[in-house]
């Protein structure tokens, strides 16, 4: 048996997250068929760096599977390229150690969000960004961004429905945010995130850029390890999993 490595992306907008689920397509779901086609019929595990929920998308997302198919490894990617829908697309692949395992190896991941900030809306990028029309204070929600870096109890930025039993202390090692013509993208990344976090801090920082809210407010938010002390949980269509490292990178 050899263990393959794979980086994948895909388009959420038509999925119900990435894990297998008794009603709605799912990426992991496509992956597998995939798999079982190119096996004969033989079922497949596959086991990525972690879930996305409905609507998010991925850039960078890893998986790995096990296979005893004599595939050269540099076939495999266009292999299973010629058998997923054409929302998903794996971007390369290649041989791992036995041990590997894509989640629990995994040393940082990298969320970027991507906000359309104009008056207009953009009806061919309305399942891959955010509308908002407010002006947004850009320095403001940088400052905020900065609150956000180091090890914190991330509990009143997880959503309520989390099925975390430990502890919700996670590590941020970089956030910020900048402007590039009528879009604004927000880069965090760290060591492991909570069921909605990204999502619920980008929707705080909303608040801050429209001045809801004043800058301080992460510290206190964070603090008060409580949900409803936090802002909004922000859209799906605008979260990409944009990157995945481990050790060996």
């Amino acid at each position: 048996m050899e263990r393959i490595k794979c980086e994948v992306s895909y388009d959420g907008t038509n999925f119900s997250g990435y894990q297998v689920q008794p009603n709605g397509r799912t990426i992991q779901e496509d992956v597998e068929t995939a798999l079982k086609k190119l096996h004969k019929g033989k079922a497949v595990r596959v086991h990525a760096s972690g879930r996305t929920d409905a609507g998010v998308h991925a850039k960078g997302q890893v998986i790995h599977f096990d296979t005893n198919l004599t595939i050269p490894i540099k076939n495999w990617t266009r292999a299973l390229n010629a058998v997923l829908p054409e929302d998903i697309c794996v971007i390369r692949s290649e041989n791992v150690a036995e041990n590997f395992h894509a989640r629990y190896d995994v040393v940082e991941k990298e969320y970027r969000y991507f906000i359309l900030n104009s008056t207009q809306s953009d009806v061919f990028n309305r399942n891959f960004t955010y509308h908002v029309p407010n002006h947004l204070d850009i320095e403001a929600m940088e400052e905020a961004c900065e609150s956000m870096v180091g090890e914190h109890d991330f509990t009143s930025f997880c959503s309520a429905r989390s099925d975390v039993k430990g502890d919700k202390i996670r590590t941020i090692y970089h956030a910020t945010c900048y402007q590039e013509g009528d879009r604004i993208i927000f880069v965090i990344r760290g060591n492991g995130f909570l069921y909605n976090m990204v999502r619920i801090l980008v929707g705080t920082l909303i608040e801050i850029g429209k001045h809801d809210r004043p800058v301080s407010d992460i510290r206190r938010i964070i603090d008060a390890k409580n949900r409803e002390n936090a802002g909004k949980t922000a859209p799906a269509q605008g979260l990409f999993l944009w990157k995945v490292q481990y050790n060996e990178e």
